[in-house]
């Protein structure tokens, strides 16, 4: 009877254990974090020409609430909405694009210098540029559709220079996570390619 009592008691012991985190089970997933980069393609590679100290304002860029969580969030054929437990950003994603759109416009307007969102107001900044993206879907098997409203404003003035929607569709390749974190850093290098052109346009 000892044993048994004493065998119970070390179950009771390990359940408890595992329920409060403190044993891990061999077999649980381990999460995965992706962030937007940098992908080397051709509109990263395009320049175009703007005063020299022109200073720009990157944000605030706007998400769809459903894609305000650290979770991946994609739709299934269903089109239900899916959000990956174990696939994860590794940053905010409203941040991520912000980083990325500053990222391709230094490389596409060298000449300009930049600031994210929210900015030091000690500098004063010559654009802002404001992203809402409306529409953010992606499937796996298929591809990412982003669709934003961005618009540029003069920072001295108040004034709004230009308001555009720019729709891109990207294909996700490999199919799965780091392909659609690709995908979305390709739209986001299309995006940024646009708004380079018109902020070039704009300071001549």
């Amino acid at each position: 009877m000892r044993k048994t009592g004493f065998l119970s008691y070390t179950v009771v012991i390990l359940v408890s254990f595992i329920l409060n985190g403190c044993l891990s089970v061999p077999n649980s997933p381990v999460p995965k974090f992706y962030t937007l980069h940098l992908t080397g393609g051709p509109e990263e590679n395009k320049k175009f020409d703007i005063l020299p100290k022109v200073i720009i304002g990157i944000g605030p860029v706007e998400i769809p609430e459903y894609q305000n969580r650290p979770q991946i969030v994609t739709r299934d054929k269903e089109g239900m909405l899916k959000f990956a437990q174990f696939e994860r950003w590794g940053e905010s994603l409203d941040s991520g694009l912000a980083r990325l759109i500053l990222e391709n416009l230094a490389l596409m307007l060298p000449q300009a210098e930049f600031q994210v969102f929210p900015c030091d107001f000690s500098i004063p900044l010559d654009y802002q540029v404001i992203v809402n993206v409306a529409q953010l879907e992606s499937q796996l098997d298929k591809d990412v559709f982003l669709s934003a409203q961005w618009t540029i404003i003069n920072s001295k003035t108040k004034e709004m220079l230009i308001t555009k929607r720019t729709a891109i569709r990207q294909l996700i390749n490999p199919r799965n996570y780091s392909g659609l974190a690709q995908a979305l850093s390709r739209a986001c290098a299309l995006l940024s390619s646009e708004i380079a052109e018109n902020l070039a346009r704009l300071s001549k």
